[in-house]
């Protein structure tokens, strides 16, 4: 039987600008937290930008991004989510007026892609807050930094109302558990930050997400608005039933995050956890209206699931993911140490559905690898990456699997379909593309493009609707 997808799914690819734009302060840019973070998610945050720091040339799409569109639309994407640098509308994040050159680039780039007849998916803000909103407020652990992202939502939604009908608010909202500088701005260094004030600053960001929500659909009827959340699927590493409580905890720091947006109020799950932690969340009147505004749609990144248990004795952390978990002895890993399971994406897709009875959209999902560039037939560089292949059919098969459970699936979006530098590791060798891009983690490379095996996987599987898709026996 072959994978049916229905007529319309948006097929595409997913990039966030500050791995892949460059042009760090072009045309009036500010700077942004990414721009003091030369090694990613584990390193020291510098003092001003520093020139071992990839991100500051990313792969240079600000200056060629005409070029990777057009490959895009060889490809056949339907869609391409990228991200508005924030500091490029706003330069420190507070300013009353817009940077007029920042909100050009997003023209000309929405005006290329629809040239090709693709849809633009817009974070407003993916792990970039202006680096002055971060140094002088404290990012969102400050109030006022829902006025300052309102004005920039606002901006943004009256200036590409006619260019962009698909949004989403925060990227990957619940990781600020893990990294409140990369995703929340918070300057305050983590092992110093109360519990209070990172679940202040939560609060915050979910009551500027629904305001966005709120101006989006003022603005523009039309427009569908979504969050989206890190999903990290969690089973238990034994039958004992403590391991599968631990297992409900554990899952709950992450619904929390997908419940307010959908749901508009906070759950009783997380009214216990703050009264057991000495949380009391300050609302300011109003803001529990304000949360009823929720959202059109849940999107979501899947990477890798977790295994839980209540046995401290069994706890062999898992390296290299976002967030902690103990090791599943069933799967087998990748070159960064995420583990691979493909059917963990059919089956947090179906706790979604079943939860918030909302469209879903996977918006992040792919194989972060070392690629060798070879010689192929035709004399042209290329990458024979079965393993990249392999990897996204089988997860692919299975969002189609969840299709068949009655899910309305918007589309998927593989994360860096073009080459791009790593969020958590700041490095170029981790890559994820159909397309090769010549850089490398010393900084060196011509920025030379090249098409990978899965490249033209991917152009079929898009052309058939997902008809070419193979299931495994």
């Amino acid at each position: 039987m072959s994978v049916q997808f229905p007529d319309g799914f948006l097929w595409g690819g997913s990039v966030a600008a500050n791995q892949c734009e460059g042009a760090y302060q072009e045309d009036g840019k500010g700077w942004s937290t990414q721009d003091v973070a030369p090694q990613g998610i584990k390193g020291p945050v510098t003092k001003v930008p520093t020139e071992d720091n990839l991100k500051l040339t990313g792969i240079d799409f600000y200056h060629r991004y005409k070029e990777d569109i057009r490959l895009f639309a060889e490809m056949g994407f339907k869609v391409f989510r990228t991200s508005i640098a924030w500091s490029r509308i706003f330069p420190n994040g507070d300013e009353t007026e817009p940077n007029e050159q920042g909100l050009q680039f997003y023209d000309d780039l929405f005006d290329e892609l629809h040239k090709y007849g693709i849809e633009p998916l817009v974070t407003l803000s993916h792990y970039e807050t202006p680096l002055h909103l971060s140094k002088q407020y404290d990012g969102w652990v400050n109030r006022k930094l829902v006025g300052f992202y309102e004005r920039y939502a606002r901006t943004v939604f009256t200036r590409y109302k006619d260019k962009v009908k698909y949004w989403l608010t925060f990227n990957e909202i619940n990781s600020i558990l893990e990294e409140p500088f990369m995703s929340g701005g918070i300057y305050t260094p983590k092992k110093e930050l109360s519990k209070q004030d990172l679940y202040q600053a939560i609060h915050h960001e979910f009551v500027a997400s629904a305001l966005a929500v709120k101006i989006g659909h003022e603005i523009n009827p039309e427009a569908k608005i979504g969050c989206m959340v890190l999903s990290m699927p969690t089973y238990p590493l034994t039958p004992n039933p403590d391991d599968v409580i631990a297992v409900m905890e554990a899952e709950h720091k992450n619904y929390f995050f997908a419940d307010v947006h959908a749901r508009g109020i906070y759950p009783g799950y997380m009214r216990r956890f703050f009264r057991e932690n000495g949380i009391a969340i300050h609302m300011e009147p109003g803001d529990a209206d304000i949360l009823k505004h929720t959202v059109d749609f849940i999107s979501f990144s899947y990477y890798v699931s977790l295994c839980e248990t209540a046995d401290s004795s069994k706890r062999a952390e898992l390296e290299g993911n976002l967030f902690s978990g103990v090791a599943n002895p069933y799967l087998k890993a990748s070159e960064w140490g995420w583990q691979i399971d493909p059917q963990g994406l059919r089956y947090v897709m179906n706790m979604f559905h079943d939860r918030y009875q909302k469209p879903l959209f996977v918006v992040e999902n792919g194989l972060g690898a070392v690629d060798k560039l070879v010689t192929g037939e035709d004399g042209v560089p290329t990458v024979e990456d079965d393993y990249r292949i392999q990897y996204l059919n089988d997860h692919l098969v299975q969002v189609g699997e969840a299709i068949e459970d009655g899910i309305e699936v918007m589309g998927y979006t593989s994360w860096g379909c073009i080459d791009l530098v790593s969020a958590s590791t700041a490095q170029m060798s981790k890559r994820y593309g159909f397309i090769y891009v010549d850089r490398h983690d010393d900084g060196s490379g011509t920025l030379e493009r090249y098409r990978k095996k899965s490249f033209h996987w991917y152009k079929e599987v898009i052309a058939t609707n997902g008809q070419s898709l193979k299931r495994s026996n």
